[in-house]
């Protein structure tokens, strides 16, 4: 099963209620659509960081990163270049903003001004003095961070913040259930895979389909491959598009 993203309504009860018809809820159902209706987890993140610079006010900049227990640092969906480099400020892109230490244990961390220490950092040299990063999910070994960037000091207030808050919890809905359905689609292709394989392997060994499995798993095993890929490449050499097949039980 996909690992549940953490931030949910329950977590912001806090929030106002909008009145029926305010533009904001408005504007949200339709971010909501557009999330939904993205195909993968990918297509779901690239989406995300475009509505963010949108729907937040302020933001000019947005991205996507995941962040892993000891500081190593992934981007996944940025708007731009330098955004990118602003999440990866260092090659192979192990070292991600300080502040986003702080995700671990809070939600929400704004930089209200980069220049504020002296102007030396990473962001300050691309010329982005605000930041608003969101936690989208976590679990023992890393975090998901949605960050808006601007290039004015203290430009994400309160209210960017709430609505941030609000947004990142339509972005992790989306990105779960784009998961699933990658997963599930997956599940059904491997499956089918597997059976090809098996009934390759019944023909060509004469054994039974449950013969013709268990061969599949010791070979898998044997050769420390996965078994959907060993099933393709089973199914690849039978077609004639080359590769090595099971030989023995």
């Amino acid at each position: 099963m996909p690992k549940r993203f953490v931030v949910a309504a329950s977590e912001f009860p806090d929030l106002p209620r909008f009145p029926v018809g305010f533009e904001l809820a408005e504007a949200l159902t339709a971010a909501a659509g557009d999330l939904h209706a993205t195909g993968s987890p990918g297509d779901t993140m690239n989406t995300a960081v475009a509505l963010a610079v949108r729907l937040l006010p302020e933001a000019e900049h947005a991205g996507i990163s995941e962040i892993q227990r000891g500081g190593r640092l992934r981007s996944l969906a940025w708007t731009d270049e330098t955004v990118r480099f602003a999440a990866e400020p260092r090659q192979g892109g192990h070292t991600p903003h300080p502040d986003w230490e702080r995700l671990w244990t809070t939600p929400v961390v704004r930089t209200d001004d980069s220049e504020a220490d002296g102007g030396g950092s990473v962001l300050s040299g691309l010329g982005l003095r605000s930041t608003l990063s969101l936690r989208l999910r976590a679990d023992r070994r890393r975090l998901t961070v949605l960050t808006a960037y601007a290039r004015k000091p203290q430009a994400f207030d309160e209210d960017a913040t709430r609505i941030g808050r609000l947004f990142t919890a339509h972005v992790s809905l989306a990105l779960d259930s784009a998961t699933v359905r990658e997963q599930l689609t997956e599940a059904m292709r491997t499956r089918d895979l597997i059976g090809q394989a098996t009934g390759i392997l019944m023909e060509r060994l004469n054994i039974d389909a449950g013969g013709a499995f268990e061969s599949l798993v010791k070979a898998s095993q044997r050769e420390n491959v996965k078994l959907r890929d060993l099933a393709r490449r089973i199914v690849d050499a039978n077609s004639g598009t080359g590769g090595r097949g099971v030989t023995e039980r």
